[in-house]
């Protein structure tokens, strides 16, 4: 397993405690396989990542998703990598920022079902600040662009597009969003 618990108690202890779900998220069997491609040396977290340069955040679109679809921006650690480390990378590999961590958001333990299959998996997603860098994702093999957008237009246009395939992975996507959307506003003292 690449986290463990004094890695998350770590960075609980450096960027706060977060708001911890537990859920379960039906998959069709070509997104079962897309999760177990995924799960080389036994993975099964994501580092999701909101960064903001400003009121701007900074999002991906994979070359799997449906045109429109773009997201936050978030990847695995490497076995033995340090948390904060492999977040920091992944965010320069997808995005090309430099990136500071502000705020640890949200801890979602999810299982994936399909059939009789299952995956348990955890999202740990945080909030964070583009320091240096412009928006050009450095790994194009998985990024196929990036995008700058708001809070409004994640939760409007791009929301739609996201629900609009059916895909119970971007479902899930749109539920860790809501969530950590929420919580940004709040931490903000913005209207929902």
């Amino acid at each position: 397993m690449y986290v463990d618990e004094a890695m998350i108690q770590e960075m609980e202890e450096k960027f706060g405690r977060p708001e911890v779900l537990r859920l379960t998220q039906e998959i069709t069997p070509q997104e079962m396989a897309l999760v177990r491609g995924s799960q080389k040396h036994g993975r099964a977290h994501d580092i999701t990542l909101f960064i903001f340069r400003g009121e701007r955040l900074a999002l991906i679109r994979k070359p799997i998703h449906p045109p429109g679809v773009f997201r936050a921006p978030s990847g695995g650690l490497n076995p033995g990598e340090p948390f904060e480390e492999g977040a920091k990378r992944e965010a320069w590999e997808e995005t090309g920022l430099e990136i500071e961590i502000e705020r640890y958001l949200l801890r979602i333990r999810v299982r994936f079902i399909c059939s009789e299959e299952d995956i348990e998996w955890s999202s740990h997603t945080f909030s964070a600040r583009a320091v240096e860098g412009r928006l050009a994702p450095q790994d194009t093999r998985e990024i196929l662009a990036a995008r700058w957008a708001t809070l409004e237009e994640l939760q409007g246009p791009i929301r739609e597009a996201v629900l609009a395939p059916g895909w119970g992975l971007l479902d899930y996507r749109v539920t860790l969003t809501d969530r950590a959307v929420a919580l940004l506003q709040k931490e903000r003292g913005s209207a929902p």
